[in-house]
């Protein structure tokens, strides 16, 4: 079944994948932030405060990008204009490795940009793995 406005899954797919190499590769939160439409919404994680707007969502990134990061696409599922995936997040800080893997559902417009984010975690959902043991443990 074909809806007006839909993208296809190659598009939402495309667009899921660009969005986890740049949490993983940029530079800058502006780089983060160039993949919504001015005014999208980010709730990360669900029940906190949305953030609304480009500038809002760089901002939210920007302690993200101090850090070297990975991401894996691990669960993918699309419809209409809006996917929901499962990935991994493995962030490298002088502390040790932190991974978490939340789930995400977004709404993409026409263009592959991101126009919602709502990412469900909590943080029980944390793990942090210490030196070259590499025994983890939730923080």
């Amino acid at each position: 079944m074909t809806r007006t406005n839909e993208i296809t899954r190659d598009s939402a797919l495309s667009t899921v994948t660009r969005y986890l190499a740049t949490i993983a590769d940029a530079t800058s939160s502006d780089q983060i932030a160039s993949l919504y439409v001015e005014g999208a919404t980010v709730e990360d994680p669900v029940g906190s405060a949305a953030l609304c707007g480009k500038d809002a969502i760089a901002h939210f990134f920007k302690p993200l990008i101090e850090s070297r990061r990975e991401t894996e696409l691990l669960n993918f599922r699309h419809s209409g204009n809006s996917v929901a995936f499962h990935f991994l997040v493995r962030t490298y800080t002088a502390d040790g490795v932190v991974e978490i893997e939340p789930f995400d559902v977004m709404t993409l417009d026409g263009d592959g940009l991101i126009t919602s984010t709502k990412a469900y975690w909590s943080p029980e959902d944390v793990r942090m793995s210490r030196g070259a043991d590499d025994s983890s443990e939730k923080i």
